[in-house]
């Protein structure tokens, strides 16, 4: 599956543009704050309706306007003609409206699971440096592409959790007269809240345990000294006999061998149990959560501690040790969708200018056979000579197709007939959509490309 043409209004910094790309690579060139990235996030927030640089979608809506509109045509593979027409409408006063086909969705994260991505960004090493929930993200994260529905159930963890937490406070100091009353209420939310919580914990622990061997061996590949590459998790819930880490011999044959029967959906941990054990944990924390006003047991409090041979990463690790981690993580999360029956796009957001030439090409290497690549590079001759494709030039609030000297190996870029100024508009542009009901019309077999800024030039959130 790739992109076949990519559409934005109001955008970031971009007033419009309409962007075609092919099969295999595709590369953006141009300097810092011209916007290239801009390009990439949008293709990431059609298939995961977030951002890796953002966490609300505010920014995401061009300065002074109210709404912004991504659209995709997304084609079913090379060599395959079907397509879609995905559509998300990012309101800044109301909720987001999502389109498939021009035909509205009930809810917005219907279109999770359509168009799946792997994204490669320098924000990458939070998941080895940062917090834990810079780690339980990238693990939600790469759940979710896995199993569409369990944005769902994330969802759903997280409004129980802000109800329990808000009785919490407001039974924080009552009376020990009221005991009975508090304990029957909790009791409600407790059921619930493990329930949910257990699921999530079963698709984490099930998720980590598939994707850390493929993630050793990646690191293997791609850092000059073979430390073994490991995780665990931690939890606020006791799983012993439940589970045990993947970096483990058990845990990684098992794995592995799960993998070449071809049986993606592993399930190491007994749900049933887990449950129990989420509510045995509450029911050991109640005084403490009455005395803070806050549930201190559950996924939303857990930590995957990662390590490198025997050091923990996070604070041992040096710069490149924590690049060839993070690097390692994404490749590997990569692959286990590929055993899984997807096929992701993959986005390089500007990471080789943090790699050496070694590094470079080993993860040239690593992703040169997926379906399409989307690479963001301030300087072209930081991206490695395997990368070769379409390419553009992004500057000046455009975006323009250039010649190549090698040509991609799957699909030819199409031509860019002129270049194309703010009071110039397109010929032939794609109708635009109504701006209250996110809908659009698309003429498919424009070749026109287009990335027009206010002056020429691009403003309103943060660009790359």
């Amino acid at each position: 599956m790739f992109v076949e043409r990519l559409w934005l209004t109001d955008f970031r910094s971009y007033v419009r543009a309409d962007v075609p790309m092919t099969s295999g690579v595709t590369t953006f060139i141009g300097a810092n704050g011209q916007g290239k990235t801009n390009l990439v996030e949008a293709v990431e927030y059609l298939s995961r309706l977030s951002s890796h640089r953002v966490r609300q979608d505010l920014p995401l809506i061009r300065m002074g306007t109210e709404q912004a509109l991504v659209r995709g045509k997304v084609r079913a593979g090379h060599g395959d003609d079907r397509s879609l027409l995905l559509e998300i409408e990012i309101n800044a006063h109301r909720a987001n409206r999502a389109r498939i086909n021009r035909a509205p969705l009930p809810r917005t994260r219907d279109l999770l699971g359509v168009l799946r991505t792997v994204v490669f960004s320098p924000n990458d090493l939070d998941i080895v440096r940062g917090d834990p929930s810079d780690r339980r993200d990238f693990l939600d994260g790469l759940v979710i592409t896995r199993w569409p529905r369990m944005a769902g159930v994330k969802a759903d963890y997280e409004r129980v959790l802000r109800q329990r937490n808000a009785l919490l406070k407001s039974l924080s100091g009552r009376s020990a007269s009221a005991g009975a009353e508090i304990g029957a209420t909790l009791d409600i939310w407790d059921d619930q809240l493990a329930t949910i919580g257990a699921e999530l914990l079963s698709a984490r622990l099930d998720t980590l345990t598939a994707v850390m061997p493929l993630a050793s061996d990646a690191y293997r590949e791609i850092a000059p000294v073979n430390d073994l590459a490991g995780a665990d998790y931690r939890s606020s819930i006791d799983l012993d006999g439940l589970w045990r880490p993947p970096e483990s011999t058990a845990g990684a044959e098992m794995a592995r061998e799960t993998a070449e029967d071809g049986e993606a959906d592993i399930q190491p941990v007994d749900r049933a149990r887990l449950t129990e054990r989420f509510l045995e944990a509450l029911a050991e924390r109640r005084r403490d959560e009455l005395v803070r006003g806050l549930t201190l047991v559950g996924p939303h409090r857990d930590d995957i501690p990662l390590s490198i041979g025997d050091l923990p990463a996070r604070g041992y690790a040096s710069h490149g040790e924590s690049w060839s981690f993070a690097l390692a993580l994404r490749l590997a999360s990569f692959q286990l969708l590929r055993r899984d029956g997807i096929e992701p796009v993959l986005v390089l957001d500007d990471v080789f200018s943090e790699l050496d030439a070694t590094r470079r090409d080993r993860l040239a290497d690593c992703v040169i056979g997926a379906d399409q690549v989307l690479v963001t590079a301030a300087v072209a001759q930081d991206v490695p000579a395997q990368l070769a494709g379409a390419r553009f030039r992004v500057g000046g609030g455009e975006v323009r197709a250039e010649e190549t000297a090698t040509k991609p190996q799957q699909d030819e870029p199409p031509e860019v007939r002129s270049e194309v100024r703010p009071d110039e508009p397109p010929d032939e542009p794609p109708e635009e959509p109504n701006r209250t009901d996110g809908g659009a019309d698309h003429n498919g077999d424009q070749a026109e490309v287009s990335g027009i800024g206010d002056s020429g030039t691009p403003r309103g959130g943060r660009d790359a």
